[in-house]
């Protein structure tokens, strides 16, 4: 059994329990033997199905935001702004898919004697293992192009996540997509390693590096594909000639929502020299503005770390190492002084370069800030993390902006803003922070292989 704990109060929400690795491996079956019949179903009827899911999704927004608020802390105000943002996936999907999945004809008989295509097949069942900070998003990147291509999902959500991972396989299902064809596989580490240890078409999986190392060791050897999302460090550089006031708000919102706990969260900031003092009172006082408080509270901005105490642990060891090693404390610092898992909005400035804070994810509210002399010491620093998911820069001048991020190792990059994901364009790490790619046509094509096919008529 696993203990579903609230953690703005700590109370026990309720216990789930976790299938034993026999369990995993029937479900597997089940699985293999419905994605034939699924992947045969026409397309306009899965896609059917997947439109009446979001109608679904509509009607239990408020629900399955209270639901995600409870078991892992968002404020209420993001749990639901999420659960609505998933309709763009949705669309989009919807409105992309099909046309990624006809042959293609590369040569015809006629022009060679023998014809030439390329087809598109499902990978077969797809190991999902998703993530709590963004369940919806993290999730419905993947289950939802698997589906549409006609894989079978194995989908295990995170533990800190599972009534969200619960309730979205019940509204799969009502919306039509066959039990067998999505399954919800509820639970920790053993449920985790008893799916990687079946014969997947590919595994999908968000979380952290070491984690994401040890699934890459345990599928490499087998040839199984595996795509994974694996955090990141990520910088922004705000150069000599930003707005002082809509920077430190961007700052502000980039690095505090969903209480720090984002995949591409500022996790770092570098401001040209000539703007650091000015940057940093700014910084401060539009963090000030943030409300820290109940996460069922509609003005709640930042709520309780869904891992709780070991979170906090953390976190104050980041904020102790980087004070011990010259960083000054000029907001927050430690534990906020109220029930429940709660750390206060930290700002450490001049935060040495080689610090955790500077270094090592954080997932929580605190943030290393440190000036730059210009762009050149900007691109260096920014670089210099194992990581290369995001990476922002503010300025007035694009072209600027553009060189910059051309030499920053990063999948995604931002001209004046951050913290941003679209589904019309890839989401994809490099270095440290993963290999493959979710979301855009490339994200379609991801649940997709292909097949060569040298066609020579009969009696050629």
């Amino acid at each position: 059994m696993i203990d579903v704990i609230n953690p703005a109060t700590d109370e026990l929400i309720t216990q789930l329990a976790e299938p034993e690795s026999g369990q995993v491996a029937a479900a597997f079956a089940r699985a293999q033997a419905a994605q034939r019949q699924w992947r045969a179903t026409p397309y306009a009827e899965r896609a059917a199905c997947v439109a009446r899911f979001a109608e679904l999704v509509e009607k239990h927004t408020a629900d399955l935001g209270l639901t995600t608020t409870r078991e892992m802390g968002k404020p209420i105000s993001q749990a639901e702004g999420e659960v609505r943002a998933l309709q763009g996936r949705i669309s989009f999907f919807l409105e992309h898919t099909e046309a990624e999945l006809g042959d293609e004809q590369l040569l015809s008989a006629d022009q060679g004697g023998t014809a030439e295509r390329i087809r598109h097949e499902p990978l077969g069942v797809v190991g999902n293992i998703s993530a709590w900070n963004y369940p919806y998003f993290v999730g419905g990147n993947v289950f939802l192009p698997a589906l549409l291509t006609g894989n079978a999902v194995l989908y295990k959500p995170s533990e800190l996540a599972s009534m969200t991972g619960q309730y979205l396989g019940r509204l799969l299902h009502e919306a039509g997509i066959p039990k067998d064809v999505f399954q919800v596989l509820v639970g920790g580490p053993s449920v985790g390693q008893a799916l990687l240890e079946q014969p997947l078409g590919a595994m999908f999986f968000t979380g952290s590096n070491p984690t994401g190392a040890k699934i890459a060791s345990a599928l490499a050897p087998r040839m199984i594909r595996f795509a994974l999302e694996l955090g990141g460090k990520d910088p922004v550089y705000l150069a000599d000639d930003i707005d002082l006031e809509h920077a430190a708000e961007n700052m502000a919102e980039g690095a505090f929502y969903n209480t720090g706990q984002s995949c591409c969260a500022v996790e770092r900031i570098y401001v040209h020299q000539s703007r650091y003092a000015g940057f940093l009172d700014a910084f401060v006082a539009a963090t000030r503005k943030l409300e820290l408080g109940d996460p069922e509270d509609r003005e709640t901005f930042i709520g309780p770390l869904a891992r709780r105490a070991a979170a906090i642990r953390d976190l104050q060891e980041q904020v102790d190492e980087a004070k011990q090693r010259g960083g000054r404390i000029l907001l927050g610092g430690e534990r906020a002084s109220r029930s429940g898992h709660y750390y206060q909005p930290t700002i450490i400035a001049d935060a040495p370069q080689g610090s955790l804070i500077m270094q090592a994810e954080s997932f929580g509210p605190i943030i290393g800030v440190r000036p730059v002399k210009d762009d050149a010491e900007a691109v260096r620093l920014m670089n210099d993390t194992k990581y290369g998911l995001t990476a922002s820069v503010y300025s007035r001048d694009e072209a600027r902006a553009l060189k910059i991020l051309e030499e920053v190792d990063a999948g995604t990059g931002y001209f004046n803003c951050c913290d941003r994901v679209s589904p019309r364009l890839p989401w994809t790490g490099r270095r440290g922070s993963g290999i493959g790619c979710t979301l855009s046509t490339y994200g379609i094509e991801a649940f997709l292989r292909p097949k060569a096919l040298h066609l020579r008529p009969a009696g050629w």
